[in-house]
Protein backbone atom coordinates (compact mmCIF):
# COMPACT_ATOMS: atom_id res chain seq x y z
CA UNK A 1 0.00 0.00 0.00
CA UNK A 2 1.44 3.36 -1.07
CA UNK A 3 1.24 6.34 1.22
CA UNK A 4 -0.94 9.17 -0.09
CA UNK A 5 -0.63 12.80 0.94
CA UNK A 6 -3.59 14.31 2.69
CA UNK A 7 -5.81 16.62 0.61
CA UNK A 8 -4.93 20.31 0.53
CA UNK A 9 -6.53 22.45 3.24
CA UNK A 10 -6.69 26.24 2.80
CA UNK A 11 -5.01 28.52 5.31
CA UNK A 12 -8.36 29.96 6.42
CA UNK A 13 -9.77 26.50 7.05
CA UNK A 14 -6.66 25.44 8.92
CA UNK A 15 -6.92 28.50 11.16
CA UNK A 16 -10.54 27.73 11.99
CA UNK A 17 -9.70 24.11 12.83
CA UNK A 18 -6.71 25.17 14.92
CA UNK A 19 -8.77 27.80 16.76
CA UNK A 20 -11.29 25.16 17.78
CA UNK A 21 -8.58 22.80 19.02
CA UNK A 22 -6.76 25.52 20.95
CA UNK A 23 -10.03 26.66 22.50
CA UNK A 24 -10.49 23.13 23.83
CA UNK A 25 -6.96 23.13 25.26
CA UNK A 26 -7.48 26.54 26.85
CA UNK A 27 -10.62 25.32 28.61
CA UNK A 28 -8.56 22.42 30.01
CA UNK A 29 -6.11 24.90 31.56
CA UNK A 30 -3.35 24.87 28.92
CA UNK A 31 -1.74 28.37 28.67
CA UNK A 32 -2.15 28.89 24.91
CA UNK A 33 0.48 31.27 23.49
CA UNK A 34 0.32 31.73 19.69
CA UNK A 35 3.06 33.35 17.62
CA UNK A 36 1.60 36.47 16.03
CA UNK A 37 3.66 38.10 13.28
CA UNK A 38 2.67 41.34 11.59
CA UNK A 39 3.82 41.62 7.99
CA UNK A 40 6.56 39.46 6.51
CA UNK A 41 9.30 40.22 9.03
CA UNK A 42 9.47 37.40 11.58
CA UNK A 43 11.83 39.13 13.99
CA UNK A 44 12.68 42.81 14.38
CA UNK A 45 15.21 42.98 17.23
CA UNK A 46 18.87 41.97 17.18
CA UNK A 47 18.10 38.90 19.30
CA UNK A 48 15.28 37.62 17.11
CA UNK A 49 17.06 38.32 13.84
CA UNK A 50 20.27 36.66 15.05
CA UNK A 51 18.33 33.54 16.07
CA UNK A 52 16.70 33.32 12.63
CA UNK A 53 20.02 33.92 10.89
CA UNK A 54 21.52 31.13 12.96
CA UNK A 55 18.75 28.75 11.82
CA UNK A 56 19.48 29.53 8.20
CA UNK A 57 23.08 28.43 8.67
CA UNK A 58 21.83 24.88 9.25
CA UNK A 59 22.80 23.72 5.78
CA UNK A 60 21.43 20.21 6.35
CA UNK A 61 17.94 21.65 6.64
CA UNK A 62 18.07 24.59 4.23
CA UNK A 63 15.39 23.12 1.94
CA UNK A 64 12.91 23.10 4.85
CA UNK A 65 13.48 26.64 6.05
CA UNK A 66 11.45 28.51 3.37
CA UNK A 67 8.29 26.50 4.12
CA UNK A 68 8.86 26.97 7.84
CA UNK A 69 9.12 30.76 7.38
CA UNK A 70 5.84 30.75 5.43
CA UNK A 71 4.07 28.78 8.13
CA UNK A 72 5.40 31.10 10.85
CA UNK A 73 4.36 34.23 8.93
CA UNK A 74 0.80 33.08 8.20
CA UNK A 75 0.02 32.35 11.85
CA UNK A 76 0.28 28.57 11.70
CA UNK A 77 2.20 28.38 15.00
CA UNK A 78 -0.89 28.52 17.19
CA UNK A 79 0.91 27.70 20.42
CA UNK A 80 4.57 27.96 21.45
CA UNK A 81 6.04 27.23 24.87
CA UNK A 82 9.71 27.70 25.81
CA UNK A 83 10.99 25.81 28.86
CA UNK A 84 14.49 24.90 30.07
CA UNK A 85 15.94 22.73 27.32
CA UNK A 86 12.61 22.28 25.55
CA UNK A 87 10.41 23.98 22.96
CA UNK A 88 6.91 22.62 22.44
CA UNK A 89 4.53 23.90 19.80
CA UNK A 90 1.32 23.16 17.99
CA UNK A 91 1.43 23.99 14.30
CA UNK A 92 -1.56 24.11 12.04
CA UNK A 93 -1.26 22.15 8.79
CA UNK A 94 -3.59 19.67 7.13
CA UNK A 95 -4.21 18.81 10.77
CA UNK A 96 -2.98 20.24 14.06
CA UNK A 97 0.50 18.83 14.68
CA UNK A 98 2.48 18.67 17.89
CA UNK A 99 6.14 19.67 17.68
CA UNK A 100 8.82 19.07 20.28
CA UNK A 101 12.40 20.37 20.11
CA UNK A 102 14.92 19.35 22.76
CA UNK A 103 17.86 21.72 23.16
CA UNK A 104 21.03 20.57 24.92
CA UNK A 105 22.14 22.49 27.99
CA UNK A 106 25.24 24.66 27.67
CA UNK A 107 28.31 22.95 29.14
CA UNK A 108 29.52 24.55 32.36
CA UNK A 109 32.97 25.36 30.98
CA UNK A 110 31.41 26.92 27.88
CA UNK A 111 29.10 29.09 29.99
CA UNK A 112 31.99 30.28 32.17
CA UNK A 113 33.87 31.26 29.00
CA UNK A 114 30.88 33.31 27.81
CA UNK A 115 30.62 35.02 31.22
CA UNK A 116 34.32 35.86 31.19
CA UNK A 117 34.16 37.34 27.69
CA UNK A 118 31.09 39.44 28.46
CA UNK A 119 32.08 40.62 31.96
CA UNK A 120 33.56 43.87 30.69
CA UNK A 121 30.21 45.12 29.45
CA UNK A 122 27.86 43.59 31.96
CA UNK A 123 27.09 46.94 33.55
CA UNK A 124 24.52 47.33 30.75
CA UNK A 125 22.78 43.97 30.79
CA UNK A 126 19.34 45.59 30.95
CA UNK A 127 20.19 47.39 27.71
CA UNK A 128 21.36 44.04 26.32
CA UNK A 129 17.95 42.51 26.99
CA UNK A 130 16.29 45.54 25.44
CA UNK A 131 18.34 45.17 22.26
CA UNK A 132 20.52 48.27 22.84
CA UNK A 133 23.65 46.66 24.23
CA UNK A 134 27.14 47.04 22.80
CA UNK A 135 27.23 45.21 19.47
CA UNK A 136 30.40 43.27 20.27
CA UNK A 137 28.95 41.68 23.42
CA UNK A 138 25.64 40.90 21.72
CA UNK A 139 27.47 39.15 18.93
CA UNK A 140 29.45 37.19 21.50
CA UNK A 141 26.26 35.90 23.14
CA UNK A 142 24.68 35.02 19.80
CA UNK A 143 27.56 33.20 18.10
CA UNK A 144 26.87 29.66 16.98
CA UNK A 145 29.27 27.24 18.61
CA UNK A 146 30.98 29.68 21.01
CA UNK A 147 27.90 31.66 22.06
CA UNK A 148 24.51 30.54 23.35
CA UNK A 149 22.80 29.72 20.06
CA UNK A 150 22.61 25.96 19.54
CA UNK A 151 24.22 24.08 16.67
CA UNK A 152 22.25 21.39 14.77
CA UNK A 153 23.89 18.61 16.77
CA UNK A 154 22.52 20.16 19.97
CA UNK A 155 18.92 19.81 18.76
CA UNK A 156 16.60 16.84 18.72
CA UNK A 157 13.12 17.30 17.29
CA UNK A 158 9.97 15.40 16.54
CA UNK A 159 6.61 16.16 14.93
CA UNK A 160 3.36 14.23 14.82
CA UNK A 161 2.97 14.91 11.07
CA UNK A 162 3.55 12.11 8.51
CA UNK A 163 6.46 13.90 6.80
CA UNK A 164 9.48 11.61 6.55
CA UNK A 165 12.01 14.48 6.68
CA UNK A 166 14.23 14.84 9.74
CA UNK A 167 13.20 18.47 10.07
CA UNK A 168 9.73 19.04 8.66
CA UNK A 169 8.21 22.44 7.89
CA UNK A 170 6.28 22.34 11.16
CA UNK A 171 9.48 22.02 13.21
CA UNK A 172 11.08 24.80 11.14
CA UNK A 173 8.02 27.03 11.75
CA UNK A 174 8.27 26.42 15.51
CA UNK A 175 11.97 27.34 15.51
CA UNK A 176 11.24 30.56 13.64
CA UNK A 177 8.52 31.19 16.20
CA UNK A 178 11.19 31.12 18.89
CA UNK A 179 12.99 33.94 17.07
CA UNK A 180 9.78 35.99 17.04
CA UNK A 181 9.29 35.29 20.76
CA UNK A 182 12.81 36.58 21.51
CA UNK A 183 11.71 40.03 20.28
CA UNK A 184 9.59 40.47 23.40
CA UNK A 185 11.40 38.10 25.80
CA UNK A 186 15.11 37.75 24.92
CA UNK A 187 15.81 36.31 28.38
CA UNK A 188 14.16 33.10 27.14
CA UNK A 189 17.48 32.29 25.41
CA UNK A 190 19.11 31.83 28.83
CA UNK A 191 16.18 29.76 30.02
CA UNK A 192 16.25 27.57 26.93
CA UNK A 193 19.99 26.89 27.24
CA UNK A 194 19.61 26.26 31.00
CA UNK A 195 21.96 28.93 32.30
CA UNK A 196 21.42 31.63 34.92
CA UNK A 197 21.82 35.12 33.44
CA UNK A 198 22.44 36.60 36.91
CA UNK A 199 25.79 34.80 36.89
CA UNK A 200 26.90 37.32 34.26
CA UNK A 201 26.32 40.10 36.80
CA UNK A 202 28.00 38.11 39.56
CA UNK A 203 31.06 37.53 37.37
CA UNK A 204 31.35 41.23 36.57
CA UNK A 205 30.79 42.15 40.21
CA UNK A 206 33.81 40.10 41.30
CA UNK A 207 36.11 42.74 39.80
CA UNK A 208 33.96 45.82 39.29
CA UNK A 209 31.31 47.70 41.31
CA UNK A 210 27.80 47.69 39.88
CA UNK A 211 28.02 51.48 39.60
CA UNK A 212 31.11 51.40 37.33
CA UNK A 213 31.32 54.42 34.99
CA UNK A 214 28.36 55.98 36.80
CA UNK A 215 29.47 59.53 35.99
CA UNK A 216 30.95 59.00 32.53
CA UNK A 217 28.83 56.44 30.72
CA UNK A 218 25.22 56.42 29.54
CA UNK A 219 25.22 52.60 29.55
CA UNK A 220 25.22 52.12 33.33
CA UNK A 221 22.49 50.01 34.94
CA UNK A 222 20.15 51.54 37.46
CA UNK A 223 19.85 49.52 40.66
CA UNK A 224 16.08 49.40 40.18
CA UNK A 225 16.52 47.88 36.70
CA UNK A 226 18.79 45.16 38.04
CA UNK A 227 16.43 44.39 40.91
CA UNK A 228 13.45 44.13 38.59
CA UNK A 229 15.32 42.07 35.99
CA UNK A 230 17.02 39.51 38.20
CA UNK A 231 15.11 39.74 41.48
CA UNK A 232 18.23 40.97 43.29
CA UNK A 233 18.03 43.12 46.44
CA UNK A 234 20.62 45.67 45.37
CA UNK A 235 20.00 48.11 48.26
CA UNK A 236 20.39 45.39 50.87
CA UNK A 237 23.66 44.31 49.30
CA UNK A 238 25.01 47.86 48.80
CA UNK A 239 28.68 48.25 49.79
CA UNK A 240 29.26 49.94 53.20
CA UNK A 241 31.35 52.59 51.47
CA UNK A 242 28.35 53.75 49.46
CA UNK A 243 26.22 54.03 52.62
CA UNK A 244 28.96 55.97 54.46
CA UNK A 245 29.24 58.39 51.54
CA UNK A 246 25.50 59.03 51.62
CA UNK A 247 25.56 59.73 55.38
CA UNK A 248 28.54 62.06 55.01
CA UNK A 249 26.74 63.98 52.25
CA UNK A 250 23.67 64.50 54.44
CA UNK A 251 25.79 65.74 57.35
CA UNK A 252 27.58 68.21 55.07
CA UNK A 253 24.27 69.68 53.92
CA UNK A 254 23.11 69.99 57.53
CA UNK A 255 26.27 71.97 58.45
CA UNK A 256 25.83 74.41 55.57
CA UNK A 257 22.44 75.76 56.73
CA UNK A 258 23.54 77.26 60.12
CA UNK A 259 26.49 79.03 58.44
CA UNK A 260 24.17 80.83 56.05
CA UNK A 261 22.04 82.17 58.96
CA UNK A 262 25.14 83.41 60.87
CA UNK A 263 26.25 85.47 57.87
CA UNK A 264 22.89 87.21 57.73
CA UNK A 265 23.04 88.22 61.44
CA UNK A 266 26.50 89.79 61.04
CA UNK A 267 25.44 91.91 58.14
CA UNK A 268 22.52 93.29 60.15
CA UNK A 269 24.77 94.24 63.09
CA UNK A 270 26.99 96.34 60.82
CA UNK A 271 24.04 98.38 59.62
CA UNK A 272 23.15 99.30 63.20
Amino acid sequence: MFYQWRPYVSVAQRRRQAAREMDKLSKKGHPVSPVIIEGRTIARTFWGKAWCDNLEQYSDYENRMPRGRTYARNGSVVDLQVAPGLVTARVSGSSLYKVEVQVAAVARRHWESVCADCAGGIDSLVELLQGRFAKGVMERICLQGTGLFPSPKELEFSCSCPDWATMCKHVAAALYGVGARFDASPELLFRLRQVDESELVARAGADLPLSRKATTSKRVLADGDLSELFGLDIDAAAPPARKRAAVKKRKAKAREKPKAKTTVRRSKSKKR
